[in-house]
């Protein structure tokens, strides 16, 4: 992590800004999602004229949040994290952290079995101690550290090995079906046969690999932590206690992509502006302005285009697929790239009176195993939003937030893209997506009648599929960034799919773009003078 980066310039003021000379390098990013607004706040806080394009009419990509009729709901991610150093840099120069909002109860987390949600024990001790595991289960998870050490350990995970069969091998089916499957659905819309372990939960694959035992090295790596934050923060000032865990913004998620986007103006970022042709100089006699960017706007036919010195790329694979790349003047092809999956999701917001809601559970949420379609739960998951965010619905209502579809049931996330947008009760339209949520919550939380409210979002592509074959798309990352300089990519295809990874993934590629032109003047020096 460069974090010294983020530290070396103070905050810029409007001074400073008018100050910036004319001759200051350009650098375009593609994609106004949240790792690009974080790599083009970051090169303008290094003095960097950026220039930000995105086809859609609005900035924030999945962080994508929504005001009506008294309610407040998020149709992308509905929380983050403050585990990446990038974040907490973004929090303290936004200003945002008096605009947090932490879940209440946000350690009080339900997963459905046999039909009915459980809570989920909050710790390893407390999950031994309940019923939510058969003792079978609970004594493999106690051997996990003698059974796995590394003395005994010859052969590690393989790289393809699926998030499933790594988790089988230490703790066994159950483990897999009840606790591992309904996450990584709540985190990524997958399941655990089809992710590749080493892409999606690096850091454990990586833990195998020096530990062999899970457990043994996550508490190894935990103290080493805590060791190594306790010596960088013994004697500074500027240490600060922060609240820890998921937490959103009074406002929604958006807040802090709107936030990014009021520093970054409106000067700097081109909305409607679909990048349709990137074409590399690659002069290595003048490595300034290489690059060629051309793109339309929604309302303009006619092709308009820009130079500049280095591209950082957060589109997904399959729209810079169908983009024109040329490299001195020749096609530059990238049928090395190979196709990704996405994963399709409905997002369905609910209200209810809250005299028809027969057991609201205080928490987060609840989360829905693969298994438990068997006893006719068809989700993904319900978030509790009302309840984890108290000012979000009115007082007489719950506010709930429902996915649907993933790997899981990827035609009944389309069902409805068409025939639902948003509505109220009163609307004769009868869903098939809202029928099955309804169904859903009557079972977990013994909603009465229908809802109040209903409103569908739906993401085509929410999230890349980390496939046990996903070797083969950092490879074609690596190679068009290899073969293209001045070409950098950002964003969820790598690294990581929550926001707060998406955030780090820009804030590297920013990095990036700022050792490779200024090594790029050091070259220019010595012909200069």
């Amino acid at each position: 992590m460069t974090l010294s980066l983020w530290t070396e310039k103070p905050e810029m003021d409007s001074a400073s800004n008018e100050d910036k000379p004319s001759s200051a390098k350009r650098v375009a990013v593609v994609g106004a999602g949240v790792s690009g607004l974080a790599a083009a706040y970051k090169l303008k806080q290094h003095g960097f004229n950026v220039a930000i394009f995105e086809a859609e009419g609005r900035a924030g990509g999945k962080l994508r949040s929504t005001f009506q009729d008294g309610l407040l709901w998020d149709e992308g991610a509905n929380t983050m994290t403050e585990t990446e150093g990038e974040v907490s840099y973004l929090l303290d120069n936004l200003r945002l952290r008096e605009k947090q909002q932490f879940p209440i109860s946000q350690n009080k987390r339900y997963i459905a079995r046999n039909g009915k949600p459980v809570l989920i024990p909050s710790d390893p001790i407390t999950l031994i101690r309940s019923n939510f595991l058969s003792a079978q289960s609970k004594l493999q998870i106690l051997l996990e550290p003698f059974l796995w050490k590394k003395s005994n350990f010859s052969n590690a995970s393989d790289t393809q090995e699926s998030v499933g069969g790594f988790f089988q091998r230490h703790f066994g089916t159950e483990v897999v079906d009840y606790l591992i499957d309904p996450f990584v659905a709540g985190v990524s819309a997958g399941d655990p046969d089809s992710l590749s372990m080493r892409h999606a939960f690096p850091e454990l694959w990586n833990l195998e690999k020096r530990f062999g035992s899970i457990i043994f090295g996550a508490i190894r790596s935990k103290v080493s932590a805590k060791n190594r934050k306790g010596g960088d923060l013994k004697g500074s000032s500027a240490n600060k206690k922060h609240q820890r865990g998921s937490f959103s913004f009074f406002g929604g998620m958006q807040t802090l992509t709107n936030a990014l986007s009021a520093e970054l103006g409106k000067d700097e970022l081109n909305l409607q502006s679909k990048v349709l042709e990137l074409s590399c100089s690659c002069n290595e006699n003048s490595p300034m302005e290489n690059w060629s960017l051309s793109y339309a706007l929604t309302s303009d036919s006619q092709l308009k285009e820009q130079s500049f010195d280095a591209v950082i790329m957060t589109a997904p694979i399959s729209d810079i697929k169908e983009m024109r790349i040329t490299k001195r003047g020749n096609p530059f092809l990238l049928d090395f790239l190979p196709e990704v999956s996405y994963m399709p999701l409905s997002v369905i917001i609910t209200t209810f009176k809250k005299e028809n809601i027969k057991q609201p559970l205080e928490g987060f949420g609840v989360l829905i195993p693969s298994k438990e379609q068997q006893n006719g739960l068809k989700t993904l998951g319900t978030l509790f939003s009302s309840m984890m965010f108290p000012g979000r619905a009115p007082e007489n209502l719950y506010l709930y937030t429902t996915f649907v579809g993933g790997s899981r049931n990827k035609e009944l996330a389309k069902a409805s893209k068409y025939a639902l947008t948003a509505f109220a009760l009163f609307n004769p339209v009868v869903d098939e997506l809202q029928q099955v949520v309804t169904s859903d919550l009557r079972q977990l939380l013994g909603a009465e009648g229908e809802p109040t409210f209903v409103n569908h979002f739906y993401w085509s592509k929410a999230f890349p599929l980390y496939g046990r074959n996903y070797d083969s798309v950092i490879e074609g990352i690596e190679k068009m960034e290899q073969y293209l300089p001045g070409f950098f990519y950002a964003g969820n295809h790598r690294g990581g799919l929550s926001v707060g990874k998406a955030i780090s993934s820009g804030c590297k590629a920013a990095d990036l773009v700022i050792s490779y032109l200024d090594s790029s003047s050091d070259d220019k020096l010595p012909s200069e003078n």
